[in-house]
């Protein structure tokens, strides 16, 4: 009677939910090279060799962010291969695997979930939500609580026109081309993109703020989408902001929306990095860490903005850092 050939290694591919604080990285990506600079993506893939896996640990992102920008949930997929006779790592066990090796304190696994061997982190992807901080009341950058430096957009201005602000944002739901708020560099085939909510709220009060600075308010601009154009975000920001501030009326973003010139003087600004954070990734029939954790934004008080009914959804990848 023959023996039964051994077992080979075993492959499993894992959707992983992963925070950091991007104040100290070149952005969520790894940089290869010699270059002094790093991403996010270096940290988790050095602490995914001690797993031992077969084969390098590669993180496939879902969404780019770029230097400075935080991520509350970002998600990646990653195959790891156990040697024959091993067992694949158990979600929890891999997560704290994975959290136990990593030597850069602004990073955190959240969430590990073993997935098809065909799942793409990045294509699966039906949602992507950013969050964007804003400070009124603080007159000058440094005078903001330390704390809240790297957090957040301070504004010199002790109010912002919330009002005009939606009724601008009303212009940039559903779905249109996007390049007047595309940033050069992008990869994307297409400028067409379907933005399916926007909301502008009063923030939450800060714990770092002192009771005699009563003026400083924060402020949170959420967008989500399927798929955002290189920076998209970040400019759209800036346009809404600058309706805020008055300088630009809530029908002059409609205007340079229908431009599609993306070196205009007012759509060609870009907000600060450090005050735009990635909030969530979401696909179907996957669970949501920011709503386990208790992310609700938008925040009290805020207004939803939807686009019509019978909208298109768009269609894309990468995210708007």
């Amino acid at each position: 009677m023959g023996t039964l050939p051994a077992a080979g290694p075993v492959r499993m591919r894992y959707l992983v939910y992963f925070q950091y604080l991007g104040t100290d990285f070149n952005g969520v990506a790894a940089v290869r090279g010699a270059q002094r600079a790093i991403g996010v993506q270096n940290y988790l893939e050095e602490a995914a060799k001690r797993l031992n896996s077969v084969e390098p640990v590669r993180f496939t992102l879902s969404s780019r962010t770029d230097a400075g920008v935080h991520a509350l949930s970002n998600a990646a997929h990653l195959d790891i291969q156990r040697r024959p006779g091993q067992l694949p790592f158990s979600p929890e066990v891999l997560v704290k695997a994975l959290n136990s090796h990593l030597k850069h304190p602004a990073i955190r696994v959240l969430q590990a979930l073993p997935v098809p061997s065909n799942f793409h982190a990045r294509y699966a992807a039906t949602s992507r939500t950013y969050l964007y901080r804003l400070v009124t009341g603080c007159p000058w950058p440094n005078r903001l609580p330390v704390f809240e430096q790297n957090l957040c957009w301070a504004l010199q201005a002790d109010s912002l026109d919330v009002e005009a602000m939606r009724d601008a944002a009303q212009h940039l739901l559903g779905t249109h081309d996007f390049r007047a708020f595309q940033s050069l560099g992008s990869r994307a085939t297409s400028s067409v993109r379907t933005l399916r909510r926007v909301s502008v709220s009063r923030g939450p009060a800060s714990p770092f703020v002192l009771p005699v600075e009563h003026k400083v308010q924060f402020w949170t601009l959420e967008f989500e989408s399927q798929s955002f154009l290189y920076r998209q975000v970040r400019r759209m920001t800036a346009v809404l902001v600058a309706v805020g501030l008055g300088v630009l009326t809530p029908n002059q973003v409609k205007e340079i929306l229908e431009s599609r010139d993306p070196l205009g003087k007012y759509q060609s600004r870009v907000a600060p990095a450090q005050g735009l954070f990635l909030k969530s990734v979401l696909y179907k029939g996957l669970g949501n860490p920011g709503k386990e954790m208790g992310w609700h934004s938008p925040c009290r008080g805020s207004t939803l903005i939807h686009p019509k009914a019978g909208s298109s959804l768009g269609q894309g990848t990468l995210g708007g850092r």
